[in-house]
């Protein structure tokens, strides 16, 4: 196969950083998710550009009716309370008109009816597979409900980005995870990037903690750990569901960090090329949230992304492929 571009985006609004904001503390950003979509969904359809939209199941909703009706009989039993979302249910309101902030069945409708990208899962309700006190079981009736609050509205969920990304590709604890996905029809999930600086399971308690998020952050703009892109047959044989691992976080804008922004850019370029020369997979991801204030320069950079897409597709026939349309490829031709 030629290389492919992949977007995987954690659509989530306030349920993905509840546990670590509040709405009010991160209002800009969670109320222009709705402008993020519209102007993603145009853009993406100008460069030819496939977007897989990893959506929370609360965010189906109707209204607060429907997402009760739709809550699983066995909720996560976290040891620390504070990770569960289903206390913040009550204090939310009735449905999008009133609370946007925790309910988006008007985007998710936009995404369905474009028709060139997938909507897949990020869970019900933003479930850790990685915290103290839950179970397989709980992640189980978790994954069933996002799929059920899905059917409604003609949506057959068949990836998965497991929130804050709590998967390990072939770690014994994690595999249980993978096998409920595949037991519910779901063929491929985002890894972690192969750089041991991401690769570390998220519950291990180890020194320099803050040094990894320094490297980390300093990947973003120079080259500490390589390209991360990735030979799809050679890392999923006799696999079940596929692992199709992130190659790269796109930071939003920072005006902190105005000066670095060109190496950013670059640093996404580059390993784009890379992919594209070696047929391998680059797989970009963010939140729609993470565009929400400096909304114009943060699609300014995104933009250079797609141009230098669409140089890649027509000089290599690098394609941009959604995580279930990659899978499928992958399967079909193995």
């Amino acid at each position: 196969m030629n290389g492919h571009f992949v977007i995987s985006l954690d659509y989530e609004i306030h349920w993905g950083v509840f546990d670590k904001k509040s709405v009010d503390e991160y209002r800009e950003n969670l109320a222009n998710v709705g402008k993020v979509i519209d102007r993603l969904l145009e853009m993406s359809d100008a460069y030819g550009v496939k977007i897989t939209f990893s959506t929370v199941g609360f965010l189906f909703a109707k209204d607060k009716n429907d997402l009760l009706n739709h809550l699983p009989k066995h909720k996560p039993t976290y040891l620390h309370k504070k990770f569960s979302p289903y206390p913040l249910i009550d204090s939310i309101g009735d449905n999008e008109d009133n609370d946007p902030f925790h309910y988006a069945i008007s985007g998710i409708k936009k995404i369905r009816d474009n028709g060139n990208h997938e909507i897949g899962t990020h869970t019900f309700c933003h479930f850790y597979c990685h915290e103290h006190g839950q179970t397989v079981e709980q992640f189980d009736e978790d994954l069933k409900a996002a799929i059920a609050i899905a059917q409604p509205l003609g949506i057959d969920l068949k990836s998965i980005v497991f929130p804050r990304n709590m998967i390990e590709a072939d770690k014994p604890i994690d595999k249980p995870y993978l096998d409920v996905c595949h037991k519910h029809g779901i063929t491929s999930f985002r890894g972690k990037e192969k750089a041991y600086i991401y690769n570390i399971h998220t519950t291990k308690s180890y020194h320099g903690w803050y040094i990894f998020k320094f490297l980390r952050l300093l990947d973003s703009y120079v080259n500490v750990t390589g390209a991360n892109t990735y030979n799809t047959k050679e890392i999923n044989q006799n696999k079940d569901v596929l692992n199709l691992p992130s190659s790269r976080l796109f930071r939003a804008y920072s005006s902190k960090l105005k000066f670095l922004e060109p190496l950013k850019v670059r640093r996404i370029k580059k390993a784009m090329t890379h992919a594209a020369k070696k047929n391998e997979l680059y797989h970009l991801w963010w939140h729609p949230h993470n565009f929400g204030a400096q909304m114009d320069d943060n699609f300014k950079n995104l933009e250079e992304v797609f141009k230098t897409y669409r140089k890649l597709n027509k000089k290599y026939g690098f394609e941009s492929e959604t995580m279930t349309g990659l899978a499928t490829k992958i399967k079909s031709t193995s």
